[in-house]
C-alpha cells in the first residue's frame, strides 16, 4: 500500500501545497528536495530528523520514507541525556537538520537544503517495513521507541480520510509539533496521501488559525481554550468544516464555546502513539460532548476488569480499553519485556487507558488506569467525571484530578483548580457533591495559577500525584 500519494498522483500542485510557517513549497519541490535526502541516506539503518516546524523537517522526513529508511523524529526541545538516548536506542547513522542547528550525540549531521533537487526514482518500500520509530513520553522511565509499519500508517490515514471526509480539496491547518503523531503523521503525511493543501501555522496561536483560511483544523485542547477565549479569532473558523481535537480531552466547556462561536461542534478522536488514531467522531455523525465516538474501519475495541473478565458497554461500567485492528505499531525496538506487558496473550493491544462505552457504541475515556482510576474507600472513581463536574462551576477555567495515598481511603481525591472568579474550596467540594456521588467529592482542593502541561496539552498528573502525596 503506497503511503504518499498525493506525491506520485494527479492531484494538482499549487505553489503553495505546503506552507509551514511562511515557507511555501509546491509538491514537486517537495519531491525534488527530499529525493536530493533520499539519495544521502539510501542504505542507512535509520534517519533521526531534529523535528523543528520547519520546511527542512518535512524535507527530511519525507526523504527517508522516500528511501526506505526508518524515520526516528527528534524534539526539538529534548534534553541531552534524552536525545543520546534516543539516537542509541535507535540506531540512527545520520541525524538531519536545518543548514546552521548542530548535530548531537556523537551522530553524524545531515545539513537538509530544500533547494536542492534530485530526481532517483525509488521504488516503493515494502508495505510492512519500518515507516518510523516514535519515542513515548517516558514518565515510566527512559522513552520507549514504537516501530510503526508503513502499512499502519496508510489504513489509519485512509480511515481517517474516511471518517472526516477528508479530500484533495481540502486545505488541512495546524500549528502542532512535529515530532508526534498528531502534528506529523496526521499533520503532514495526510495531508501528502489526501492531497489537501497544508498550512502549518509554526505555533498555534489563535491569529494564526484565524488567517489561514483552512477547512479542516487540528488541535489540542490547549489550542482551542485559547481560540476560544478569542472570540474575534473564533468566528473567523466559521467558514471551515471541520475542527478536530485531539491528545488530551476536550473539556466541555470549551467545546460548547467552540460549537457557539464558530458554528463547528468540534470533532474529538482517541489514540496513541503505539495505536496511532483508533476512535473518533464522523463527520457526518453526532459530536457528543466528553466523548471520542466511535472505533474507525478495521479497528476493535473492548473493555476489561482488572480480573481480566469483560466489562460490559453500559455507558456507565469502566474498564481498561484495550485494541485490536490494522493500526497497530509492531512493538518496541529493543524491549521484548515491555511487548509481554503491552500485548494480551489472545493479541489485543493494552492502552493503559480506562474508557467506559455505551450501548450505542460511543467511547468515553476516562483517563490513565495509572493515575485517572482511583480507588478510594472501596469505590473506583474516574478522575475525568470529577473534572467535567469541577469545570462545569462558572468559577473555574479548569481542572484536574488524582488520587493521593490516603492511610483511611487507600486514595483521597485531590482537584488542582485553576479558578476564573471567586471561589473556595469548600464550596467547589459542596457543588460537585451536589452533581455526582458523594464519594466522588473531592477531599481536598488545591488553587493553582495553571496546571503542568506537555508540549501536546496533556496534563502532567504525576507530578500533580507527586505535589499531592508530599503535601499530604
Amino acid at each position: 500500500m503506497a503511503l504518499l500519494t498525493a506525491l506520485q498522483g494527479d492531484y494538482g500542485d499549487a505553489a503553495d501545497a505546503l506552507r509551514i510557517d511562511g515557507r511555501a513549497l509546491s509538491r514537486e519541490e517537495l519531491l525534488g528536495a527530499a529525493t536530493a535526502v533520499a539519495d544521502r541516506v539510501a542504505g542507512a539503518p535509520a534517519l533521526a530528523v531534529l523535528a523543528r516546524p520547519t520546511v527542512e523537517t518535512v524535507v527530511a522526513v519525507v526523504g527517508g520514507l522516500l528511501a526506505g529508511v526508518p524515520v526516528v523524529p527528534l524534539p526539538p526541545d529534548s534534553g541531552p541525556k534524552e536525545r543520546e538516548h534516543i539516537l542509541r536506542d535507535s540506531g540512527a547513522a545520520l541525524l538531519a537538520h536545518a543548514v546552521g542547528d548542530a548535530g548531537s550525540g556523537g551522530v553524524q549531521g545531515l545539513p537538509v537544503d530544500p533547494a536542492e533537487r534530485a530526481a532517483t526514482t525509488y521504488a516503493e518500500p515494502a508495505a510492512d517495513a519500518t515507516g518510523f520509530v516514535l519515542y513515548t513520553s517516558g514518565t515510566t522511565g527512559a522513552p520507549k521507541g514504537a516501530v510503526i509499519r508503513r502499512e499502519a500508517i496508510a489504513a489509519d490515514l485512509e480511515a481517517l480520510a474516511a471518517a472526516w471526509q477528508w479530500t484533495a480539496e481540502d486545505t488541512l491547518v495546524h500549528g502542532l509539533p512535529l515530532f508526534h503523531v498528531h502534528g506529523l503523521l496526521l499533520g503532514v503525511l495526510g495531508a501528502l496521501r489526501t492531497g489537501s493543501r497544508l498550512v502549518h501555522t509554526g505555533r498555534p496561536t489563535p491569529a494564526g488559525y484565524a488567517a489561514a483560511g483552512g477547512s479542516l483544523y487540528f488541535g489540542v485542547p490547549t489550542v482551542w481554550s485559547r481560540v476560544a477565549a478569542d472570540p474575534e479569532a473564533a468566528r473567523r473558523l466559521t467558514s471551515a468544516r471541520l475542527l478536530v481535537s485531539g491528545s488530551a480531552p476536550l473539556p466541555v466547556p470549551v467545546f460548547e464555546k467552540l460549537a457557539a462561536l464558530t458554528g463547528h461542534a468540534p470533532i474529538e478522536r482517541y489514540g496513541m502513539t503505539e495505536s496511532l488514531i483508533t476512535v473518533s467522531t464522523r463527520a457526518d455523525g453526532e459530536r457528543r460532548p466528553g466523548s471520542v465516538g466511535l472505533p474507525l474501519d478495521g479497528v476493535r475495541t473492548r473493555l476489561v476488569g482488572e480480573d481480566g473478565a469483560p466489562v460490559p458497554s453500559d455507558g456507565e461500567s469502566v474498564g481498561e480499553l484495550q485494541i485490536a485492528g490494522p493500526t497497530l505499531f509492531s512493538g518496541y525496538l529493543n524491549r521484548p519485556d515491555a511487548d509481554a506487558e503491552a500485548w494480551t496473550a489472545d493479541g489485543w493491544f493494552r492502552t493503559g487507558d480506562v474508557a467506559v462505552i455505551g450501548a450505542d457504541g460511543f467511547h468515553r475515556i476516562v483517563g490513565r488506569a495509572s493515575v485517572d482510576l482511583i480507588k478510594s474507600g472501596g469505590y473506583r472513581i474516574g478522575a475525568g467525571e470529577v473534572e467535567a463536574a469541577l469545570r462545569d462551576h462558572p468559577a473555574v477555567a479548569d481542572a484536574a484530578v488524582v488520587g493521593a495515598p490516603d492511610e483511611d481511603l487507600g486514595q483521597a481525591i485531590v482537584a488542582y483548580v485553576v479558578p476564573d472568579g471567586a471561589v473556595t474550596g469548600e464550596q467547589l467540594t459542596a457543588f460537585v457533591a451536589e452533581r455526582l456521588s458523594a464519594h466522588k467529592r473531592p477531599r481536598r482542593v488545591v488553587l493553582v495559577p495553571e496546571l503542568p502541561r506537555n508540549a501536546l496539552g496533556k496534563v502532567l498528573k504525576k507530578q500533580l500525584l507527586t505535589e499531592a502525596g508530599e503535601k499530604k
